[in-house]
């Protein structure tokens, strides 16, 4: 079990970190959204629960809750800019199809 981050995308977890002030890490959970069912929410986190699964990589601690997990395991997400876009994008191995506009999967 795995969740990891790119250099740029740990790099900008860890800005918004910072920027923030306080949180013990960026929570990476799955939601049911879009036209294709599943979509990624990350949020900043200020404790741990129960359930959750904290990966460290680069500093950053990434936590996800056991529901999201059994569809992210072994995800990597990734900080790109392209123009004048700019976002995480998540390659996840479990992902069976996407959306046409990508902001919504299935597995």
């Amino acid at each position: 079990m795995a969740i990891t981050l790119t250099k740029e995308a740990s790099k900008r977890m860890a800005g918004f970190l910072s920027s923030r002030g306080s949180g013990v890490g960026i929570r990476l959970s799955v939601q049911t959204t879009g036209c294709s069912g599943l979509g990624y929410n990350i949020e900043f986190v200020d404790a741990v629960n129960e359930d959750d699964t904290v990966f460290e990589d680069s500093g950053v601690k990434v936590i996800v809750d056991a529901k999201s997990l059994i569809y992210i395991d072994g995800t990597e997400v990734d900080f790109v800019k392209e123009g004048l876009n700019e976002g995480f994008e998540f390659n996840n191995p479990n992902a069976k199809a996407e959306c046409g506009c990508g902001e919504s999967f299935t597995v």
